[in-house]
């Protein structure tokens, strides 16, 4: 008789996979802009970074339990990543960290002033993400978000 827990183990890591490579697939090819350079670029930099991206498939995963068409929640998937990664902009800058996974941090590499003016962006664009979602409860969503996420930002950096 097959083994039920590998076999769902194994499935499992294959629709995580999935996710993942959708999630990279389209974070690759958000477009943040070009001009000025010192401000998106940096964006970029960051998000070229890698990570394990748990949250986006996290938030994929849940849709998945409610809806097999899980690509309805790209966009808010990638706003939070893009929203994790700017408060990993500023965190760096708290703590005066020099290295963020294995490469210069943003402010080592620019300065603190660009730093904290592209995880500004990158808030933004965060909601702009949010709002490519046509869910019926996203005024709703988007007020639960802004309540928690300042509780997430406080704990992340320990205020």
């Amino acid at each position: 008789m097959p083994d039920i827990n590998k076999i769902a183990h194994h499935h499992s890591i294959i629709i995580l996979e999935r996710y993942l490579k959708l999630i990279e697939t389209h974070l690759s090819t958000l477009d943040f802009g070009n001009e000025p350079v010192e401000l998106y670029e940096p964006i970029r930099y960051i998000l070229s970074l890698g990570g394990k991206r748990l949250r986006p498939a996290l938030t994929l995963m849940t849709c998945a339990i409610f809806d097999e068409k899980v690509e309805k929640a790209i966009f808010p998937a990638l706003g939070i990543e893009v929203f994790h990664n700017f408060t990993l902009l500023h965190d760096d800058i708290m703590d005066n960290a020099p290295i963020r996974r294995g490469k210069q941090t943003v402010h080592e590499k620019w300065n603190a002033n660009i730093a904290i003016l592209s995880g500004d962006v990158m808030l933004v664009r965060a909601y702009d993400l949010f709002l490519k979602s046509d869910h019926p409860q996203l005024k709703h969503l988007l007020s639960r978000f802004s309540t928690c996420a300042p509780k997430y930002a406080r704990v992340s950096n320990s205020i």
